[in-house]
């Protein structure tokens, strides 16, 4: 259950500077602290939600807006910035980029800013990585490209480290770029800052391909990955109309949540299967997905599979998991186990059968951002920036029911979201393909 003291929003103290835009972007009066108590936003949105509270109205769980404030805390002329981005490739990283230096630069006047090349690492002195000066010129197009300028790495580093060095170039806004780990980094780096006594703002802008950031509408990138994916699926469902016994085999990113094989699914409606990591299944027996499977390739001729990376990693053996630099565990590859499965199972019965694998991820993930993710990127942009310059620190900036808010990064990495297996999506997903609810 989240409450008030989850929701509580850190600033660096009072505010102290007159905004002359903070007028014409229309932010109103604000208090000392620039919190707009009326204007705070529900957490709860439901009346039965709100009801089993039983507390006051103004004792409910509420989120402190995004947006420019009247009064900032950091004087633009004496203020330098510092942006990193980490974790693996997402479209819109360079969209987001440009839109923090463009803010920065044009809205507020900020004149120094630097980022940190190949994630985390670009802090520490033996990677011997310089830092990019970062201008309105350096970002004008680079929205045009996919990836990032400033290069990414995964892993953690040093926070003592990484503050010396925010001290060395003297940094008093960091934006952090990347998902659940790179903002459990900036918490660490928040609290050394802290024990050092400086002044200095960390703000989070949450990039995850898969979705999986909890209590935000969506994350940045993933309209464009959905997109992507729908092309892959398209071309599975050619391939397996086109041969006798023809089966289209598609792996989407998606390690602990399926929402990129959800909605690439719905918006082809090309596929008679899709496999997630929320919904377990089992691979044999008369119920089993292959027993299943072979039932729909008599019947019609061809079918089309949908699995997420991380689907049935029960089924996967013979591998030691592993853990990469951030520490995620190395998943099992589901689709090389699956296409194998199939091949034997249909041979062993004397279907005949022409399987066709694809494994599109690094080519999804590395595209440049659509329209909707890239106008999406730029708000993100703007209410970093914002919140950043009024202050705030050791918050992300998210949209949450179509609002840009401020929320601690405790609260945005206390959990994953998940595709329910009771919910509307994954119901939708079950009528669009007619599979059976389980399998076993």
């Amino acid at each position: 259950m989240v409450d008030h003291a989850d929701l509580a929003v850190r600033t660096l103290g009072p505010c102290r500077i007159d905004s002359p835009l903070a007028p014409r972007l229309g932010a109103r009066e604000t208090t000392q602290h620039s919190v707009v108590e009326e204007d705070r936003i529900l957490f709860d949105d439901t009346i039965s939600m709100i009801g089993q509270r039983g507390v006051p109205l103004d004792q409910l769980p509420s989120l402190e807006p995004g947006g420019p404030r009247k009064k900032i805390y950091f004087d633009p002329a004496k203020t330098r910035v510092g942006i990193v981005t980490c974790g693996g490739l997402c479209p819109g990283l360079n969209d987001v980029i440009r839109g923090l230096v463009l803010e920065l630069s044009r809205h507020y006047g900020v004149r120094r800013i630097v980022g940190f090349r190949n994630g985390y690492r670009g802090f520490i002195p033996e990677f011997g990585e310089d830092v990019l000066d970062l201008t309105p010129e350096v970002v004008m197009h680079i929205d045009d490209e996919g990836g990032t300028i400033l290069g990414t790495s995964r892993g953690k580093q040093d926070p003592e480290a990484i503050v010396d060095a925010l001290e060395r170039l003297n940094i008093n806004i960091l934006f952090v770029i990347g998902g659940d780990g790179t903002i459990r980094g900036a918490m660490d780096v928040v609290s050394e800052v802290e024990e050092r006594g400086l002044k200095v703002a960390v703000v989070g802008i949450p990039k995850t391909i898969d979705n999986d950031i909890p209590y935000i509408d969506q994350s940045f990138g993933f309209q464009t990955a959905m997109s992507e994916a729908t092309k892959s699926i398209h071309a599975a469902s050619v391939e397996a109309r086109s041969a006798p016994g023809g089966v289209g085999l598609v792996k989407l990113m998606g390690r602990h949540s399926g929402f990129i094989a959800c909605y690439s699914t719905l918006a082809k409606d090309d596929a008679d299967y899709v496999l997630i990591p929320e919904v377990p299944f089992a691979l044999g027996g008369e119920h089993g997905f292959l027993e299943n499977l072979r039932h729909r390739v008599e019947e019609r001729g061809h079918a089309v599979v949908v699995v997420a990376e991380g689907a049935g990693q029960e089924h996967v053996e013979g591998e030691e998991p592993g853990r990469d630099a951030s520490g995620n565990v190395r998943f099992g590859d589901i689709g090389r186990l699956l296409r194998r499965k199939i091949v034997e199972h249909l041979d062993a019965h004397g279907v005949e059968n022409n399987v066709r694998y694809f494994d599109p991820s690094y080519a999804i993930r590395s595209v440049p951002a659509n329209p909707y993710d890239s106008a999406y990127c730029l708000r993100l942009a703007h209410a970093a920036v914002h919140a950043a310059m009024a202050g705030r620190t050791e918050v992300i900036v998210a949209r949450r029911r179509r609002r840009f808010v401020h929320i601690p990064m405790a609260l945005a990495v206390s959990r994953r979201n998940h595709v329910d297996p009771l919910g509307d999506l994954w119901m939708s997903v079950l009528e669009a393909t007619g599979q059976p609810v389980r399998f076993g």
